[in-house]
């Protein structure tokens, strides 16, 4: 049985991730071309190095830090999933918190795990005065379904941030 929590600083270590497989095979993405989306076949395998898993640390440690949320998914004592959700309201009145991050293992995708996840990220955020989620989301098919399959949306006010720091991503909304 899957057991959900928030993390603690102290937990934030390499070690942490030994157990999960961020490994995606991509076959196809979406990308924009002029004002319409289009499905592109651009293939490759999206997977962690251990130099990854150290910036991921550093960002998850500092989100802490910051009275950010991280909430973790664990089977059998090893993590299998978790989701960031940055403190700092933005966007005005869309009153936008940040949804910096969500991820399942490959061994527990399409089982419900990022679902609870998304849910535990949003009922914190509104829990804290946002309106909606933000998500800069990996354009990948498969993640784009996950995301519209919950009732994410384009995003009313795309953040000029995220759209320079991956400009590949699909910049998403969800109304809390």
């Amino acid at each position: 049985m899957i057991q959900y929590r928030e993390l603690s600083p102290g937990e934030l270590r390499p070690e942490l991730f030994a157990s999960f497989v961020r490994r995606q095979v991509v076959t196809e993405c979406w990308r924009r071309e002029g004002s319409e989306w289009v499905i592109r076949r651009v293939p490759f395998i999206d997977d962690w190095s251990a130099e990854d898993i150290q910036v991921l640390v550093s960002c998850l440690s500092n989100t802490l830090d910051t009275g950010g949320l991280v909430r973790a998914a664990f089977l059998d004592g090893a993590l299998k999933g978790f989701v960031s959700v940055e403190p700092a309201l933005f966007g005005g009145e869309h009153r936008y918190l940040d949804l910096s991050s969500i991820h399942v293992s490959q061994e527990l995708r399409g089982r419900g795990t990022g679902r609870a996840l998304f849910s535990a990220a949003a009922g914190w955020a509104r829990a804290r005065g946002a309106k909606k989620l933000y998500i800069s989301a990996h354009s990948a098919v498969e993640t784009q379904a996950f995301y519209r399959g919950l009732g994410c949306v384009d995003a009313q006010l795309p953040d000029p941030r995220h759209m320079e720091a991956a400009p590949f991503d699909c910049q998403l909304e969800y109304t809390l």
